[in-house]
């Protein structure tokens, strides 16, 4: 596949980025982190090249906050919608949450992961696989 642009942003609109590079990867995180960072049973989250993510309008409005040692979670100061995350010792790869998209995504790969942490009242019922943390 090609490269191609992926533009996206917060609720709000204040925060809007882009991405010049295919995303081929979606991992449906289900630790109890991520599910308390959005609110839901998952973080559906792709691994992006730091260097071609761009945050093109609103660059202020972001946040950050640390809930580990060494991984930053960043966000929309006035909407609060989850953008990416980040960890310190590989500041080239960025995490970030697709529901933020705008352009479509058909990755190739997905997965779930850390389901020995997944909500007791969400049933998996895709055929994608499943790992009880991170797949090796």
């Amino acid at each position: 596949m090609g490269r191609r642009m992926h533009s996206g942003g917060c609720l709000c609109g204040r925060v809007r980025y882009e991405y010049d590079a295919e995303i081929d990867e979606i991992s449906m995180c289900h630790c109890s982190q991520c599910q308390k960072a959005q609110g839901t049973a998952f973080a559906a989250v792709a691994p992006v090249q730091g260097d071609s993510l761009r945050i093109v309008h609103g660059q202020a409005y972001l946040k950050t906050f640390r809930a580990t040692p060494g991984k930053a979670r960043v966000f929309c100061g006035e909407c609060a919608s989850p953008l990416y995350s980040a960890r310190d010792d590989r500041p080239e790869v960025k995490r970030l949450r697709i529901g933020t998209l705008d352009t479509p995504v058909q990755a190739r790969t997905q997965y779930h992961a850390f389901v020995a942490e997944k909500a007791s009242w969400y049933e998996i019922t895709d055929h994608w696989p499943q790992y009880p943390d991170l797949p090796a």
